[in-house]
């Protein structure tokens, strides 16, 4: 895992190499921190940890964006802050429990399954902490309870699985309305107001225009792939075999 980088007054960013995963920090009062979508192996957490160490910081509070496995980790190394997650993501961490840990068991091996997915939630417009305001937007794009999290302040919008520069859009294709679930989403991000920084869950930051672009070349992929066209993105250049997989299910699903 790459070092906690500061993109923003108070808000750090580390990076695996597995899947080019962020994790993103917020400094609050006294050295505690809200810590976000924690990942992804074993050494990910604990250089997280004692980077969090170094810096006098430790967790307050946590949040999971959404309930995949790489986004409900945590280690006892962190401390027994309280983790928060939208109420329809805590309902898929608690019936899934099984499968999420046996994805965690078959791609990041050695964590205490004893934490993987122990989340409470939070109905509530922003997280609860003695720290910047850090807003929720909550939606079932790309997850049942999709939680986005935007500090006005700083402008930067933690946007989960969304807004990347590495993956097309990644559908939740077991829902009711795969597509509309994740058209709401991209609507409820794009009416943020004062995005200046998007940090996605896989991939690279991105300032205010890279942010718009995203959302247009997502708008244009789903365009592209519901209306049997072929998809012209840039993401499907030289892209893992899971994302060219991905696409074709889509393509598939959508050609029904």
């Amino acid at each position: 895992m790459q070092s906690l980088t500061e993109i923003a007054p108070g808000v750090l960013v580390a990076t695996s190499s597995y899947a080019v995963t962020t994790s993103t920090v917020v400094v609050g009062s006294a050295g505690g921190c809200l810590l976000i979508d924690p990942a992804v192996t074993v050494p990910d957490l604990a250089a997280l940890a004692d980077s969090l160490g170094d810096l006098g910081l430790r967790p307050a509070v946590g949040w999971s964006t959404h309930p995949h496995w790489d986004h409900v980790l945590w280690s006892r190394s962190l401390g027994d802050a309280p983790r928060y997650a939208a109420p329809a993501a805590v309902t898929i961490a608690e019936t899934e429990r099984d499968g999420i840990i046996d994805s965690v068991e078959k791609s990041a091996p050695g964590h205490d399954l004893s934490l993987i997915g122990r989340l409470r939630v939070l109905d509530a417009p922003v997280i609860p902490w003695d720290g910047p305001t850090a807003q929720v937007i909550v939606h079932d794009g790309h997850a049942p309870g999709h939680g986005a999290v935007f500090l006005p302040d700083t402008g930067v919008l933690i946007a989960g699985d969304m807004c990347s520069d590495m993956e097309i859009p990644l559908l939740d294709t077991m829902a009711a309305d795969p597509l509309g679930g994740y058209r709401t989403g991209m609507e409820r991000l794009a009416a943020v107001p004062g995005v200046r920084q998007v940090v996605p869950g896989h991939g690279h930051i991105g300032d205010a225009a890279e942010f718009r672009r995203r959302l247009a070349l997502d708008a244009a992929y789903l365009d592209a792939v519901t209306s049997g066209k072929p998809a012209d993105d840039p993401r499907l250049a030289g892209c893992p075999d899971w994302i060219r997989g991905t696409h074709e299910d889509l393509v598939r699903y959508f050609s029904r």
